[in-house]
């Protein structure tokens, strides 16, 4: 076999393994996520994003989230939405209130892919806290202090990230704790 040759297979197989290093997603709510799937067919599977999904059916966002994106998607978990006060949820996902859910969930949509690393970065350049713009037009607050996200809404509430860096064919998630609200 030439240099060439075991040079070749040698990289080939490096990229291999590291391909499959960078692929490795973290399990949400006891389900594989895969990074060849979309944001919408891998929530479907997390049995701790339902009240994430039914809102998102409610608001008319499936075909967006399934579509090209990228997107950075901060999933507040079944236990975040249980948080709210009694009857929101209910009272949200009627038509009725179609608009409000839409900027509710737009909120937690970033436009382009935001890996947890760069957060921090951004954060820690920017003196601690770096502002973002959401696609609802919201301005959330990220600081990270210690590996950890944190994010603080227009209302003043706080989430963290409990699980960063879920790749998605079209973006990315984090599994955050609480509902980020709009003023």
């Amino acid at each position: 076999m030439t240099s060439f040759r075991k040079l070749l297979i040698s990289t080939s197989l490096m990229l291999a393994v590291g391909a499959g290093a960078v692929l490795a997603n973290p399990m949400v709510g006891g389900a594989a996520m895969y990074p060849t799937k979309n944001i919408i067919q891998n929530a479907l599977k997390s049995k701790d994003h339902t009240t994430l999904v039914a809102a998102v059916k409610a608001a008319g966002l499936v075909d967006t989230l399934m579509g090209a994106g990228p997107f950075t998607v901060l999933a507040p978990t079944n236990e975040a939405f249980a948080m709210l006060p009694a009857g929101t949820v209910e009272t949200l996902l009627k038509p009725e209130n179609k608009a409000t859910l839409v900027k509710i969930l737009t909120c937690h949509v970033i436009a382009g892919k935001v890996m947890a690393a760069t957060i921090a970065k951004m954060a820690k350049d920017d003196g601690g806290v770096h502002e973002v713009k959401t696609v609802g037009g919201c301005v959330l607050k990220f600081s990270a202090k210690g590996g950890k996200v944190t994010i603080t809404d227009e209302k003043g509430g706080t989430a963290k990230v409990t699980i960063a860096d879920v790749r998605q064919s079209n973006g990315v998630i984090h599994v955050i704790d609480h509902v980020l609200l709009p003023k």
